[in-house]
């Protein structure tokens, strides 16, 4: 950086000597361009004798360290981003193959569970057919039990009226000494 200041000061003093003045001595104060070359000079001196060179050469040097830091960071940074999208995807993929294991076994689970309805419908339209069958049988074993003893009934009502009708008092009491005389010798 010195050599910087160095190099500027020689040009300025380069551009001093090959001025024209108009007439004015090179090495006096009334020469304006000695007068801004010596204050050039004396600034520059200033400059480097309170260390700027070294101060702005520090101030460069922080500066390039903390970009590059910075960069450091920004490539650490989009690294792990790199190292989080693939963590997503893989989830992502992960999560898309258990929802379609998820949706396969529910439609098995939907295909299952119909089965079993149809199986289950057609076993108590059976239990209720044979239950039907069985109340179909009992009434008509009701109905022709009804239908016995009303013929019993009239059947015994029409014998009486037909013996009653054709028995006299003393066949009647034939007929009782015949049947206790029947059942005396079965009994004995």
């Amino acid at each position: 950086m010195k050599n910087v200041f160095l190099i500027i000061a020689l040009l300025g003093i380069v551009a001093v000597v090959t001025a024209d003045s108009h007439g004015a001595p090179l090495v006096s104060l009334h020469n304006t361009n000695f007068v801004v070359l010596l204050a050039f000079l004396i600034f520059v001196g200033i400059l480097l004798y309170t260390g700027v060179p070294g101060l702005l050469a520090k101030a460069l040097d922080a500066r390039a360290a903390r970009i590059k830091a910075e960069l450091d960071e920004a490539k650490a940074l989009r690294d792990e981003a790199k190292a989080l999208l693939a963590s997503y995807d893989a989830k992502h993929k992960e999560v898309a193959e258990q929802s379609a294991r998820i949706i396969a076994s529910a439609k098995e689970e939907a295909e299952a569970a119909a089965k079993q309805a149809k199986a289950d419908l057609t076993a108590s339209i059976a239990r209720r057919l044979a239950a039907a069958e069985e109340q179909i049988a009992s009434a008509e074993a009701g109905a022709l039990r009804q239908v016995r003893e009303s013929a019993i009934s009239v059947a015994v009502a029409a014998a009486g009226e037909v013996l009653a009708k054709q028995n006299t008092a003393e066949a009647a009491s034939a007929s009782i000494d015949a049947a206790i005389a029947t059942v005396d010798a079965k009994f004995h």
